[in-house]
């Protein structure tokens, strides 16, 4: 009969309520270091701990829901739309609700994740903590891919909105020299530049304040597209819903695949994990609670928008709503607004997302995957520091210089890989612990789940080949740094190397 393990055999990490089974002091461990995995309780227990300092636990529901909002609600309600209705005709509304539902799948997996595994690292962590450091390492370089292109991507849209707010306002434009980088027609992009650099200076003074003002950028965002609603609705023409698919069932599917990006972002609170007052129960609600706003906001603009102008009327118009905002009104104030309205939330999208990429690369940096200046906290503000700099000065100069194109489409690939991802670690984490307790639970597992990993996967082999042509290459990349430095410098790594013995020190003197 196996001998009972005694109290002082057991990991420190094992909670006290009994449902993780304990650790022994001599943990299995894999048949190979790439697939060693973090345990929860571990990952939990290094949360919020940097170096040389801690993250603050700050962040309310309502923050954390904004955080998520602010992130996603922006370029697509106000672009997308533009490119999705003459695919669709008036059915553009449908096209939303079914990217919505795509999208809901893989929240309610990152809803569930989040409150069992309340950390920084996102979809990275839930994939160390179920798949193993390589498969974990892939998803954090998916991740960084995601967010850091798509900060320079929504930077450089920023500053075409602010030269139309410019030019209506006080008759100006930004010389197209200083407004558009090099191979566009210009020499450096300033307008991005600044609002990278502004969103780094709210972002340095702490997590609480940076709440704040993104809660603020939000509400701005959000009073924008209900004013357009208010004012488009007194132009709705019946006759404009006929016919409701003009192009068929398909085109409509075809649409949804389009707008399935416009989501991006509603994970966003989920790397706010160390920094919520309350994790385990505020971070599944704010998930969801973003994910409703922003899908209720879209299909009512985009029912509005399609009663108030033709569908056709759509193909090449890339400010449709400012349009229809001047053609209801008849006055080219209220376009004006629009591109107010525009500025402030698309800024907001710069604001979370890099939020959110810094606290990616602070969990791969406490990990030891990454250099540890991205893991240092400075004691004041309790943000990480230098990580936020390093990281709003490369976006910066990327969205200054560099004309994005088809790069910009890595980051959809990236993203669908993560969520694809989590949609596996819920799956594998049911299973191999069972008795964890969770805050959240995805309903009709394990079907669901199932779908999202099959959406992801979809839509994926729906993208061009230049865009899987980079996402290898960013790949390739990511893998050699991981082999020739990460998996060297891994704390699971280090942990597991062998402690020099006394006899081992005499032996080399």
């Amino acid at each position: 009969m196996p001998e009972t393990p005694t109290r002082s055999q057991r990991s420190p990490l094992v909670l006290d309520h009994g449902q993780a089974p304990p650790l022994t002091s001599e943990p299995r461990r894999p048949a190979h270091p790439l697939l060693r995995r973090k345990p929860v309780e571990q990952l939990v227990a290094e949360g919020g701990q940097g170096e040389g300092g801690a993250l603050k636990r700050s962040l309310t529901m309502w923050q954390l829901t904004t955080i998520s909002i602010g992130a996603t609600l922006g370029t697509g309600i106000f672009v997308v739309l533009g490119e999705a209705t003459p695919i669709a005709g008036p059915a553009v509304f449908l096209a939303f609700v079914i990217a919505g539902l795509t999208a809901l799948f893989s929240a309610l997996s990152y809803a569930e994740l989040a409150g069992s595994i309340p950390v920084s690292g996102s979809s990275y962590s839930y994939a160390y903590a179920t798949m193993g450091e390589l498969v974990a390492w892939v998803c954090g370089w998916c991740l960084v891919l995601e967010y850091g292109v798509s900060v320079a991507a929504v930077a450089v849209g920023w500053g075409q909105y602010l030269n139309e707010l410019l030019d209506g306002t006080l008759g100006i434009t930004i010389p197209e020299g200083f407004s558009a980088p090099l191979g566009e027609g210009g020499y450096v992009n300033l307008p991005a530049l600044v609002v990278v650099l502004l969103c780094m200076v709210f972002l340095l003074r702490g997590a609480k304040e940076s709440a704040r003002v993104n809660s603020i950028m939000v509400g701005v965002k959000i009073v924008t597209l209900v004013l357009f609603c208010v004012i488009g609705f007194m132009g709705v023409k019946a006759g404009n819903y006929t016919p409701l698919a003009p192009l068929g069932v398909t085109a409509i599917s075809t649409a949804a695949s389009m707008l399935f990006f416009s989501y991006i972002g509603f994970d966003a609170a989920s790397t706010a994990g160390e920094e919520a007052k309350n994790p385990k129960k505020d971070l599944p609600r704010a998930i969801m609670l973003s994910l409703g706003i922003v899908t209720a906001l879209y299909c009512l603009v985009a029912l509005v928008a399609v009663g108030a102008m033709p569908w056709q009327e759509f193909e090449g118009s890339e400010a449709a709503l400012a349009k229809i905002m001047e053609n209801v009104t008849g006055h080219a104030f209220w376009s004006v607004v629009l591109a107010a309205g525009a500025v402030v939330a698309i800024a907001s999208v710069v604001f979370a997302v890099l939020y959110g990429q810094t606290r990616i690369l602070f969990a791969m940096s406490r990990d030891g995957l990454m250099p540890k200046a991205f893991a240092k906290v400075d004691p004041k503000t309790g943000t990480p520091r230098v990580n936020t700099i390093i990281v709003c000065l490369f976006c910066g100069i990327l969205a200054a210089t560099i004309p994005l194109g088809e790069l910009a489409n890595a980051t959809s690939i990236g993203t669908l890989f993560a969520f694809g991802l989590v949609n596996i670690a819920v799956v594998i984490l049911r299973h191999t612990r069972p008795e964890m307790n969770r805050t959240f639970k995805v309903m009709l597992f394990p079907v669901t789940p199932i779908l999202g990993f099959l959406c992801c996967a979809y839509l994926m082999t729906e993208l061009p080949g230049i865009t899987w042509a980079v996402f290898g290459g960013w790949m390739a990349v990511g893998l050699v740094l991981y082999f020739f430095y990460g998996m060297r410098r891994s704390s699971l790594a280090t942990a597991a190397a062998p402690a020099p013995t006394a006899e081992g020190a005499a032996e080399k003197k």
